[in-house]
């Protein structure tokens, strides 16, 4: 096993990231950093390293204790990194989906796609349901 490995490849491997492209997206759009400095796909990580991800409103950290660049099952992610995020990022969260941003009340903003078609099926019998060619068979 090697002793370094590219971060893009760890992010995916360590399931931090769904695929690969998605954890390239990321990087390049600085939402991973380490040491407080953004980095490229090809940064080459090694254990001990921490790395930054963040995924608003959510920054989390994790500690790198292997660095593979093979995808593992969710069983072994423990061997992988260790999560030492700060416990006050876990707050935000709470207070992101406590503020109904997240989990919105039913009946506020939009509709959801079952309620749309609800409204669709309301409305449009009674704003199509007349025939306007009716008046037509009156001058005959």
């Amino acid at each position: 096993m090697s002793e370094t490995a590219r971060i893009d490849k760890w992010l995916w491997s360590a399931r931090i990231y769904k695929t690969r492209s998605i954890a390239v997206d990321a990087i390049k759009n600085g939402r991973v950093t380490m040491d407080g400095v953004t980095v490229k796909p090809s940064r080459m990580v090694k254990a001990g390293e921490v790395v930054h991800v963040k995924k608003p409103p959510v920054t989390y950290s994790f500690r790198i204790l292997k660095p593979i660049e093979q995808r593992v099952g969710a069983k072994l992610i423990p061997e992988i990194y260790e999560n030492v995020t700060d416990p006050s990022q876990y707050e935000l969260l709470e207070m992101s989906r406590i503020s109904g941003f997240v989990d919105r009340a039913r009946g506020t903003g939009r509709p959801t796609k079952k309620e749309r078609r609800a409204l669709d099926s309301f409305v449009e019998p009674v704003m199509f349901g007349f025939d306007f060619d009716d008046d037509d068979d009156d001058d005959s």
